[in-house]
């Protein structure tokens, strides 16, 4: 969170499955979408927060399964637990807040009475989150019951049921809506309460969300009728809600251009992506170029020599490019590697990804930036740490001046 000094210009908090993740979309094409713009336009001054109702152990496989950029604060276990940045550090003082008239051996003891209730697997128990599995038809029954009982034994807690079969008991005080409520006064504390917020989910378990005052909400159009009678029953008549018309990440595309909350047109979408230059940015380029090396290898743009010789201006002809194996070489030789490789990936599923990408401004047309890059071809998964000096030319275009690569380790594994 220390990342930005005054207030982030858009806060996006977006639940996962089926959410920014369209688990029916063999080619990630909507998260990829997603991907491109935060980086390339948001990165800088907002944050990206993921609200889970996934535990750590599952929310780490599933960026090892995705195409998944870092957000800067991660919500999991439907809201018992907050963490911050890459290395996920948790947030004390939201785990001692939410140990109030909570006894999880009781929950257990009472719940394991109930014998429509199968517990889930190990790794999805939590401190502050006990689940089960429960068939829909028998799920009304076993909530009112199982409540009263818990109320008898001193406890306060609340029993979400999402996605038709899943049932979660946490302290009342937990919840997605709580975590980021928590958040926001965390963050107006400190004078840094974001200028607009938006919150996205499908299911029943991110209702919370869109009952935080003030927010922006999108139901994606995927969204299950658990969450869209929700919103019937409480929050229809909330011109700031809207059920988008796209899936998953495509419809938290779609929020952001409908509540004008800035651009909202991915460099994925754009024909002919080197042409743009008009309020261009680090994080633009940084995109720019990594998504036009793409194309190249998937044959998605022609085979030319002005393809080639457009690139190579963006290098400095003096400008040093280190490889990850420590070998230095001129930066022009990054387009010599590149023609060599037109074609590689045709009809594969292989695609790259720029995250975390971080600039500093060192003079008035010069950036320190250090980014992440991912490629993706089927099973097969490398990533690199960049870092990169770009010059910015009086035409608005930058220059490449330096670039130094190191290998990364797969993304989950220690994130």
């Amino acid at each position: 969170m220390d990342r930005l000094k005054s207030s982030a210009r858009l806060m996006i908090v977006s639940d996962l499955d089926h959410t920014m993740v369209d688990h029916h979309d063999a080619e990630n094409l909507s998260l990829l979408r997603f991907n491109a713009l935060w980086e390339a336009y948001y990165r800088h001054d907002s944050l990206l927060v993921f609200s889970t109702g996934r535990s750590p152990t599952l929310y780490k496989q599933l960026r090892k399964e995705k195409p998944m950029i870092t957000p800067d604060i991660t919500i999991m276990s439907v809201g018992t637990e907050i963490t911050y940045d890459k290395s996920m550090v948790p947030d004390d003082g939201w785990e001692e807040f939410l140990n109030q008239k909570w006894d999880r051996n009781i929950v257990i003891e009472e719940a394991s009475k109930f014998s429509e209730l199968s517990r889930q697997a190990e790794s999805e128990q939590r401190p502050h989150k006990v689940s089960f599995y429960i068939k829909k038809d028998k799920a009304q029954n076993v909530i009112e019951a199982l409540s009263e009982t818990l109320r008898k034994r001193g406890l306060d807690v609340k029993i979400i049921y999402s996605g038709g079969i899943d049932l979660d008991i946490l302290p009342q005080s937990a919840g997605k809506g709580q975590a980021l409520a928590y958040l926001l006064k965390k963050f107006e504390t400190e004078g840094k309460r974001p200028i607009n917020t938006l919150v996205c989910g499908d299911s029943g378990n991110d209702a919370e969300l869109f009952s935080i005052p003030g927010v922006y909400g999108v139901m994606v159009s995927n969204a299950q009728e658990e969450l869209l009678q929700w919103h019937a029953k409480n929050v229809k008549d909330n011109p700031k809600i809207i059920h988008a018309t796209e899936r998953c990440a495509s419809g938290i595309i779609q929020a952001i251009g409908h509540f004008k909350l800035g651009t909202n047109l991915t460099p994925r979408d754009v024909p002919d992506v080197s042409k743009v230059v008009e309020n261009t940015s680090p994080g633009h380029e940084i995109v720019k170029i990594n998504l036009l090396s793409e194309k190249w290898r998937r044959a998605e743009v022609e085979k030319s020599e002005q393809f080639l010789a457009d690139l190579e201006a963006v290098y400095d002809p003096s400008g040093t490019f280190i490889h990850p194996s420590g070998s230095e070489h001129r930066i022009g030789e990054l387009v010599k590697f590149l023609r060599a490789s037109y074609g590689d990936k045709r009809g594969k599923k292989y695609r790259i990804w720029v995250d975390s990408v971080l600039a500093t401004q060192l003079s008035s047309d010069a950036w320190l930036v250090k980014f992440h890059t991912w490629e993706s071809c089927g099973e097969t998964r490398q990533g690199c740490v960049h870092t990169v000096i770009l010059r910015k030319k009086d035409s608005g275009q930058f220059t490449w001046v330096h670039v130094h690569q190191t290998r990364l380790e797969q993304p989950g594994k220690d994130a």
